[in-house]
Parts: C-alpha cells; sequence; structure tokens
C-alpha cells in the first residue's frame, strides 16, 4: 500500500475545544507534526457539532438490478440522502424533569441568619418541590467541590420540607453552588433541588456506580492474560437499560477503557458540558482498565475520555478506541451508540459463504474508494458530495451483479480524520467512517450485497495509526499502543505510529477488532495492509534506524507470532472468512498455516506479477519479445502460494497513469493492449482484482475527491471494454477449468512459451475433470497471425469461447468463430493439434465441446 504524502498538512485533523489540554508539555507526543518529540498540544474547535440521532432497525432490501452497459451508476437516480433526525431539545422544560433520586451535599457549619420562601420568585428551572423536611444550618456546596460516591445519599435518607418562609426573593438562577453564599440562623425549610440531567448524571448512586459493569471474572484474567479476544463487548461505551429490580435505575451508560498508567479518567461530553470533574471512573483491580456507570445517558451522546497521567501530571482529552460510532470529522468525539438491533436479511448467504470463499471457487473482486466511486450531482450535473451508505446500497450491488464480480473490497471504512488518507490513518478501529453515514446504514449496504450474492471485503490496517492527539498515540501519557523507540515505533515513510506487537494488551485489541467486523457487520474477508513492513525490522529503514530482534535478525518476531495468532482466530470463530496478504516481501509460506510454518492467510497479493507485467505491457510491442521472460518468470513461483492478483488503487496514482494510459501505441492499440491484459490476467493461476474505473478504461488517474468517468460508458470503446470485463467474469465462473485448481501448479501447463520472436505465450488451464481444460492463445504484437500451429491436450471438437479482439469488445473482428476438429499430428509435444488464426494484440481462450 502506498501512502497518500500530504508534506504540507499537519497530522493532526480536527482538533477541537474539548481537545488535548496538556498540562506537562515536556513529556508528550508532538500530536501536530510528523516528528516523534516529546510535546503535545491542543487546538481550540467548536464542541456543538451536530450528532445524528438514533437509526430506527431497517430490514435490507435487494433494489432492481441494472444493466452496467446502459445504465451508468448515478445518484441523481437513487434514493434521497438520509436526512437524520436531531434531538428536539428545544421548547422542552427542565422545571418538570422526570423524578430522579436528588443529590444531597455534605454541609458544614454556618451561622444562618436569612429565612428564604420557595414561594418566592426563583430564576433556576431546576428546582422542584418534596415533601420531606429538614434542618440545616451549613452552606451548600457543588458536588465537585464535596462529594465522593460515599457521600452520596438517596432520597429516603434525607427528609426535605416543601414550605420556606422568606424575607428576601433568589432573582439569580439558584444553581447549588450559589446556594453557598447565602447565610441562614434559623430553622429553614427548602424544596429538594433537582439538578439539570447533566449535574445528575454527576452524581452516581454508589451501588450503580460499583455494580453496573460488564466485566466479569472470566474478562479480567482473559485480559491480563492477553487472550480476550471479544474486548469490544466490554470495553468502550455500552448502553445498559434500566434494571427494574434496582431502586432508583433509570438506565444509563457503562463506560471502560484501558489506561494502565493514569491517575485519574473521568468521562466528558455534551451531557455533562465537557466537565472534568464529574464522572470519575474507578481502576479495576490491576488491569489498568477504568470503568463506571453514567446514568441517564444514552444513544448519541457525544463524549471523550479525559485522562492524567501518573507520569509527570501530563493529561489529555482521548476519544474512545473501542467507540461503535465517531462525530463526523472535522470533529473527533466520540459518540455512544448500540449497534446490536439492526435486524439482518442474509441468512442465505451466510450459510454458503464457506463455499463461496474456497480456493477452488471463483473469485473476482472489484476493489473500491466508497467516496469517490460515484457522487451525488446538483442540478447541473456537478459532483458535489460521495454517496451516503443508503445511497451505496441503491446502487453498488445491482452494478456489481451484472458486471460479473463475486466480491466487492472496500479501501479503509474505518474512521480516518484525514480524507486525504483514503482511510489507511486510521483513528476510529471499531467504528464506519460518519462521513458516510451511521453504522447501520454500513450494516444496511453490507446485507444487501449479500442479498446479491456479493462478498465484502474490508481493508484493515494493523500495522501503523496516525500521531492525531486525540487517538491513540502516547494514550495515557505514555506510549500505550505504539513502542516507545522510534526505530520500532515510528514510520518514517508514513509518518505514524507503528503498533507494539509484543505487548499482550495491543495484540488482543487488535485482533479483537478482526473479529468485530466479522462479528457485528458480516464481512467476509479482511485485506491486510502493508505486510511487509509488519515483517521486517528494518522495512524502509537505513543502518542504524532500527532494532535487531533477539537473534540478531531484522524479523519481527511479535509481529509474526500476532499474525498468525489472529489468522487462526479469524478462522476458528469464522471459518470461510478470507484473509489476505498485502505484502510485496518474498517472505514464504505466507498462505500456509501456521502449524506448518506459515502465516495462516488464505490469499496474497502478487505484487512481483503486477510489476513484471505492467512492465512488459508499457513496452512497444516492437521491443516485447526482448523481455518474455518479464511474462514467463512467474510460473517459477506460482505455485508457491495461494495468489491474488491485484491491478489495484496503487497502481493509478502519483504520475503513474490511468490504465488505459499505461499502454502503447495509438487509440485504438491502447484499447486492444488493454483487453489484451485484463485477456491474459483471467487466464492465469490466481484470484483477480480490479480497481474501479479500471473495467471501463477510463482516462485519468483516481482522483479521491472526484467520482468516476462514467460519462465515458457513452462511447463504444469503453462500454466495450466494460462488456469485456462482463464476459471474462462471466467465463470464469462458468469454466471449472479457470478457478478449481488455482492454488497449486497442477492446474496450469504452458503449451509454448517459447516464440519470443513472435511475442506469443500459449497454455493450459485445467479442473479437476478431464473435460475441465481451456486453452488460451495471446499474441503480444498488433500483427495478425495466419495458420498458427498450436498443440492441444486432446483430440475431438473445440470451440472458441472468447476473443478480444470480437468487434463487440471494439476489436477488428479478426478470429475463429466456427468450432475445428483437433489433428491428430504431434506439435508442442502433443499428439493433437490444430491451425489457428491470431488476432493482432489480441488474447483467446478455447475449450473442448462437451458431447
Amino acid at each position: 500500500m502506498t501512502m497518500p504524502q500530504d508534506p504540507n498538512t499537519p497530522q493532526v485533523q480536527g482538533a477541537e475545544e474539548h481537545d488535548p489540554v496538556v498540562t506537562d508539555p515536556s513529556v508528550a507526543v508532538d500530536q501536530t507534526s510528523s516528528t516523534f518529540t516529546e510535546a503535545a498540544t491542543g487546538v481550540p474547535g467548536d464542541v456543538e457539532s451536530e450528532v445524528q440521532a438514533p437509526v430506527q432497525p431497517m430490514t435490507a432490501h435487494v433494489p432492481a438490478a441494472t444493466n452496467p452497459l446502459s445504465v451508468i451508476p448515478d445518484a441523481a437516480t437513487a434514493s434521497p440522502v438520509f436526512a437524520p433526525v436531531q434531538p428536539d431539545t428545544e421548547g422542552q422544560s427542565l422545571a418538570e424533569p422526570e423524578p430522579l433520586p436528588m443529590p444531597v451535599s455534605t454541609m458544614r457549619q454556618s451561622q444562618l441568619q436569612t429565612t428564604m420562601d420557595t414561594s418566592a420568585s426563583i430564576a433556576e428551572p431546576n428546582l422542584v418541590e418534596a415533601s420531606a423536611q429538614v434542618e440545616v444550618s451549613t452552606l451548600v456546596e457543588t458536588p465537585a467541590q464535596v462529594l465522593t460516591p460515599a457521600q452520596v445519599l438517596t432520597p429516603a435518607q434525607v427528609e426535605v420540607p416543601t414550605q420556606v418562609e422568606a424575607s428576601t426573593q433568589i432573582e439569580e438562577p439558584a444553581y447549588v453552588e450559589e446556594l453557598a453564599h447565602v447565610e441562614a440562623s434559623t430553622e429553614i425549610e427548602v424544596s429538594t433541588l433537582v439538578e439539570t440531567p447533566a449535574q445528575v448524571a454527576a452524581q452516581v448512586v454508589p451501588d450503580l456506580a460499583t455494580s453496573k459493569s460488564l466485566l466479569g471474572d472470566h474478562d479480567r484474567y482473559l485480559f491480563n492474560e492477553g487472550t480476550h479476544f471479544r474486548l469490544y463487548n466490554v470495553l468502550g461505551a455500552h448502553v445498559l437499560p434500566a434494571d427494574p429490580d434496582t431502586p432508583g435505575d433509570r438506565g444509563g451508560t457503562f463506560f471502560a477503557v484501558w489506561a494502565p498508567n493514569a491517575a485519574e479518567v473521568t468521562v466528558v461530553g455534551d451531557f455533562n458540558y465537557w466537565n472534568r470533574s464529574n464522572n470519575p471512573l474507578v481502576r479495576e483491580g490491576s488491569t489498568g482498565i477504568w470503568r463506571g456507570f453514567i446514568p441517564g445517558i444514552g444513544q448519541g451522546e457525544k463524549y471523550k475520555y479525559f485522562i492524567r497521567s501518573q507520569i509527570n501530571n501530563y493529561s489529555i482529552e482521548k476519544f474512545d478506541p473501542f467507540a461503535f460510532h465517531n462525530e463526523s470529522p472535522p470533529g473527533t468525539a466520540s459518540v455512544i451508540w448500540n449497534i446490536d438491533d439492526y435486524h439482518w436479511s442474509d441468512d442465505q448467504w451466510m450459510a454458503v459463504r464457506q463455499s463461496r470463499n474456497s480456493i477452488e471457487q471463483p473469485i473476482s473482486v472489484y476493489e473500491m474508494h466508497i467516496g469517490s466511486w460515484q457522487r451525488a450531482s446538483g442540478p447541473d450535473h456537478s459532483a458535489q458530495r460521495p454517496l451516503t451508505y443508503l445511497e451505496l446500497a441503491e446502487q453498488l450491488p445491482s452494478y456489481l451483479q451484472e458486471m460479473g464480480y463475486t466480491h466487492v473490497e472496500f479501501m479503509p471504512v474505518m474512521e480516518h480524520p484525514f480524507y486525504g488518507s483514503w482511510g489507511y490513518q486510521v483513528t476510529g478501529y471499531f467504528t464506519p467512517s460518519s462521513r458516510y453515514g451511521s453504522p447501520e446504514e454500513f450494516m444496511h449496504l453490507v446485507d444487501v450485497l449479500h442479498q446479491q450474492n456479493i462478498g465484502v471485503i474490508l481493508d484493515w490496517v494493523p500495522s501503523h495509526f496516525p500521531t492525531d492527539g486525540h487517538g491513540l498515540g502516547f494514550f495515557d501519557g505514555t506510549h500505550l499502543y505504539e513502542h516507545s523507540d522510534p526505530r520500532q515505533g515510528y514510520h518514517p515513510d508514513w509518518h505514524t505510529f507503528m503498533f507494539n506487537f509484543s505487548r499482550f494488551e495491543v495484540r488482543s485489541f487488535l485482533i479483537s477488532n478482526a473479529l468485530f467486523w466479522l462479528d457485528k457487520f458480516h464481512v467476509d474477508g479482511l485485506r491486510v495492509d502493508a505486510v511487509a513492513s509488519m515483517l521486517y525490522l528494518d522495512y524502509s529503514r537505513k543502518a542504524g534506524e532500527w532494532v535487531p530482534n533477539k537473534y540478531g535478525g531484522n524479523e519481527n518476531l511479535d509481529s509474526i507470532e500476532f499474525m498468525r495468532r489472529c489468522n487462526d482466530e479469524v478462522h476458528r470463530h469464522y471459518p470461510g472468512a478470507l484473509m489476505i496478504a498485502e505484502d510485496s516481501s518474498a517472505w514464504p509460506r505466507v498462505t500456509r498455516p501456521p502449524y506448518e510454518g506459515g502465516l495462516g492467510f488464505d490469499l496474497k497479493w502478487d505484487m512481483g506479477w503486477m510489476h513484471d507485467t505492467l512492465k512488459y505491457m508499457e513496452l512497444n510491442p516492437v521491443h516485447r519479445k526482448y523481455h518474455q521472460g518479464e511474462l514467463t518468470f512467474r510460473m517459477v513461483y506460482a505455485g508457491s502460494e495461494h495468489y491474488l492478483l491485484p491491478l489495484s488503487h496503487d497502481e493509478v496514482v502519483y504520475g503513474k497513469g490511468s490504465m488505459i494510459r499505461k499502454m502503447p501505441g495509438d487509440s485504438w492499440q491502447q484499447f486492444a493492449n488493454l483487453r489484451l491484459l485484463y485477456g491474459y490476467m483471467w487466464g492465469q493461476l490466481g484470484k483477480k482484482l480490479l480497481f474501479m474505473g479500471g473495467e471501463f478504461a477510463q482516462w485519468s488517474e483516481w482522483n479521491h475527491e472526484e467520482r468516476l468517468s462514467w460519462f465515458l460508458m457513452s462511447k463504444p470503446e469503453h462500454a466495450g471494454m466494460a462488456r469485456w470485463i462482463h464476459d471474462l467474469n462471466a467465463v470464469y465462473r462458468q469454466y471449472p477449468a479457470l478457478h478449481e485448481r488455482d492454488g497449486d501448479m497442477s492446474g496450469f501447463e504452458w503449451i509454448d512459451c517459447n516464440d519470443y520472436e513472435q511475442s506469443i505465450l500459449t497454455f493450459l488451464r485445467k479442473g479437476h475433470s478431464a473435460e475441465a481444460q481451456m486453452v488460451i492463445v495471446c499474441n503480444f504484437t498488433p500483427v495478425p497471425r495466419h495458420g498458427y500451429w498450436i498443440g492441444l491436450p486432446q483430440g475431438g471438437l473445440w470451440k472458441q469461447v472468447l476473443n478480444s479482439d470480437a468487434t463487440i469488445y471494439g476489436g477488428s473482428g479478426v478470429g475463429n468463430v466456427e468450432p475445428f476438429m483437433a489433428q491428430q499430428t504431434t506439435v508442442h509435444g502433443r499428439s493433437h493439434a490444430t491451425q489457428l488464426l491470431l488476432p493482432p494484440l489480441g488474447v483467446m481462450f478455447f475449450a473442448p465441446v462437451i458431447p
């Protein structure tokens, strides 16, 4: 994965008023630059940005299929933009709140000289009357000044009268802390003081604060051991309903966060006006976890953790690493969200997923970036904004089904502050980006894709994370998730922190995250980004910039152990889920199980094939005969792993040109060359991946700020390219010879790879049965070849299945339309052969006719 570079943009994105406040800058990490230093800052901003209202559970439906060759995906015909309903707080009276337990402050000795009458005008709307009585001769302080949980009393423990004689009127708002300045000397009757919901939430009834916990003994044991792989069920923010058997329990939210080096952790948010004193959490034994329960708050509340470290009194506000929803960037707050109420409708897909993801099944992947595949258009048809998850669900599934793809791979959907990172600099590992909608809306998108028999793969980034101040870096005043040594914990290419895989808690965090997406969002696989940087300690580092392992080598032993355990856990809990390695190295046995000494992945990107093939195809055809080894070398190693052949987003950015612009020659030759490349790719051993836009030969490089050039589909040559991809996918799925034995060399034979003078390659693909055979012939020059002899694996009748030079694809129409009988003569060491007409810059597929 090539990371987007933005040298002029600081790494901190979207800081807010409630972002980091550093009390000791001498021990922090520089959050505003790419330098690994010891300082942290915070930038004021807006704390009152809108939060989506809770989304009602939905049941997915399947949209009507559209023909991609006749109907261009267009947001103008999509469903209206999902408009979140904002909480209606205006006009709500706080003078008559729901009866709540009354927080009572500790009182101290003082002379009271004034008698007050509550029948007088009191401006504060937060006071209501009760019927009990009490005598007081003290001043009342704020909860933050005097209360500890043990001192909080319930209404049953305190009696307060309803009548007051007063000689004065209180015109100012009568908050509890202001009563501390009022003196009295006689027995008085006062109304029960019920505070605002935020103030009530700040006063936790002791038994609820201690008993409302999701962490059991087993959780604590597994966490300490580093083998708790469902941490998302016990850490983070979880809405808990009221317990009818517990007096005064109205429900609320349980919070838990891992911060072992913190001296104090509190929850701050809109519900307590970002007050850092109101809602403290308590330590959970020796686990390093802080937890607590806040009554009366739930879905949609924004929050962060205020952390004061044991180290140099460093303090900062952090997002929740286990949050299920986040404020939309540039906002950085976490949002309380319940993700367990969505009603799935993909039972049929889930029942057959394991067989669909088998190495012997066709897997053709459409890689895409959600924000730029299509955009909503205004009246003037100008691109304005990305589609939402709901809008995408109306267009994408039917398009992929019509094009014949089996899977879609989304570039990272996890929350990321910098849009230009394409999602590869993740902060919210447990939430789909709120740029496009809510978690339930992303579930809906996955659900509809499954109903159209499309598998969903997510790009996943467990190797590194950004240095943004609200994120994981320097989380509790120490290097908690990352290595403290910059030679191990900071990546110079991407200016990001690297996970410390030697910590069991970090491994648990990441493995829990992998299982989370398979569990809660029903995704069918994860493509693990930047595996090479995880395998080697000296990856992209010069001498002296890395630390050898305990044996003196450059292998990252901790990371290797993490990948093996992660793949094991995924396959144990979700058989059939695909784990795919984006690995550019020559590390052996990547797709072999750990018990065989492998890493345990299902597929590995064949980056060598991609580089060699594109290098060859970019050559002028007259020079290709000198470089045929660029194509044939792959078969030396093709059977060593289970490969996926990628033509990904990395190949169409940063001046590399689009796929069509890589091809040499005039316009006709460029299209012919690209059809030839795709045909050669679909004929090779390995699964297939093509980045969006490549299917219809987009001329421009991919730009994440713009939608694809869908208008090109109205042009014959571009529509012909799309039809070619459609037919390649159809033949790939229909003929077992092209996919059944993808995992080893038994599914491939060269017929002839030595005719470099004419730049022609012929090879055979084989399935399990004797009839499952496919002969593929490639002519990499613009010269037609008449009467070209090729050997065949058997006699009988053969037919042309595909020809990239057919006129329906934009070709010249040269080919072999009629079926032919194999002749009993020896060619290429085979007992049968035939003569063919080879089209210029063309590829043809031939299969035996089964009686």
